[in-house]
């Protein structure tokens, strides 16, 4: 006996629509499972993960401050994976992207022109693209996947980044700790509220992407060619649209805005570069960009919503006492869920090679 999937005539639109509740649903139910297993009230761990960090002002800058990069590179993303090309590099490029815009600050410094952030912010968008760059041309040179391109550069940008801050970037005043000086206030990006909080600017430019590239979707040729191509190459060379051309249109977008988050979180968040300036902000953006139904308006809900888990876990570490990684357990049921419930959308299971499969089948 084999489990086969079955396409379906037609896919349900209301399940269609329901699919990410139903997916954050069933990630609520196994998450309360799993604080019981630990010998935890799972009321208590789901309400100190959930609804805790919403209760003060401060928690909900912080709230903005990590939604911020997740929606910017999750909108990205939503564009690239609707083109049919996967993109798994986005951490690396968001690195990269924090390490070249940088650059003014660290090489250049004190340097306090007004120039200084447009210039950074500029940079960081060129040297994401840069980097999504390398995997485009493999693919559409060399026919390579660009999911173990992408993927594997990601380690590169952290090793390299571990080598600048440990090396020839390292602050001479800073008592031999790997990291660079502290940016001028003329290299930081600013609080949008600064009597209320610390929530940076970065979070409107994450919101003001994800709109424009939904006006670009839906009212722009370009988004035309990205669905049609996306749905099927073969019918976007008949209308006369380039796969290639639109596998580096994508990579260098969703690349170009994860390098803008990642010198956004740099500048506006930490202020200046460490071994690590990301908690995993790159691969949880795919959990955003498919629970937002790869649409740039849905990463911005599903991007404050992945963010609520990165803020509910430390406050769970905190008073439950529980591991760092029950933030990643939480984050991977989601994914887990949100594909498993599109995949039953799309297909439904067979039973193959006994009697009982057929008998399920003819009934």
């Amino acid at each position: 006996m084999r489990i086969e999937l079955e396409k379906r005539a037609g896919a349900s639109r209301f399940y269609s629509i329901a699919s990410p509740i139903i997916a954050l649903v069933m990630t609520l139910i196994c998450g309360a499972i799993l604080f019981a297993a630990l010998g935890k009230d799972p009321l208590e761990a789901l309400y100190l993960f959930f609804i805790d960090p919403l209760r003060e002002e401060w928690s909900l800058h912080e709230l903005a401050i990590k939604a911020g990069p997740l929606i910017m590179i999750g909108a990205g993303l939503s564009i690239c994976y609707r083109a049919g090309n996967w993109n798994i590099g986005a951490e690396g490029q968001f690195i990269f992207g924090g390490i070249v815009g940088s650059i003014l600050p660290v090489v250049f410094y004190g340097w306090n022109s007004p120039l200084v952030l447009p210039l950074m912010l500029l940079m960081g968008m060129i040297g994401g693209a840069a980097y999504a760059a390398i995997p485009a041309f493999l693919k559409t040179r060399f026919n390579t996947n660009e999911i173990l391109t992408s993927l594997m550069l990601v380690y590169i940008a952290q090793l390299f980044l571990d080598w600048l801050v440990r090396g020839p970037w390292r602050n001479p005043e800073g008592q031999n700790f790997p990291e660079t000086r502290l940016f001028d206030a003329a290299a930081v990006l600013g609080p949008i509220w600064p009597d209320s909080g610390r929530a940076h600017w970065g979070f409107a430019f994450a919101i003001i992407a994800a709109a424009l590239l939904w006006f670009m979707m839906e009212f722009t040729l370009r988004g035309y060619q990205v669905k049609v191509l996306g749905q099927s190459a073969r019918a976007g060379r008949f209308a006369g649209f380039s796969s290639s051309g639109m596998v580096w249109f994508s990579m260098l977008l969703s690349g170009a805005l994860a390098g803008l988050a990642g010198i956004s979180e740099v500048s506006g968040a930490i202020g200046q570069l460490r071994p690590s300036i990301s908690p995993g902000y790159g691969f949880t953006a795919i959990i955003v960009a498919f629970l937002g139904r790869l649409n740039p308006i849905g990463a911005i809900i599903s991007g404050l919503i992945l963010a609520l888990t990165y803020l509910g876990g430390e406050a769970a570490q905190l008073s439950l006492g529980v591991s760092d990684k029950v933030t990643r357990l939480f984050q991977g049921l989601l994914l887990f869920f949100v594909l498993s419930c599109d995949t039953l959308i799309l297909y439904k299971i067979r039973l193959v090679g006994t009697r009982a499969a057929q008998l399920v089948k003819g009934g």
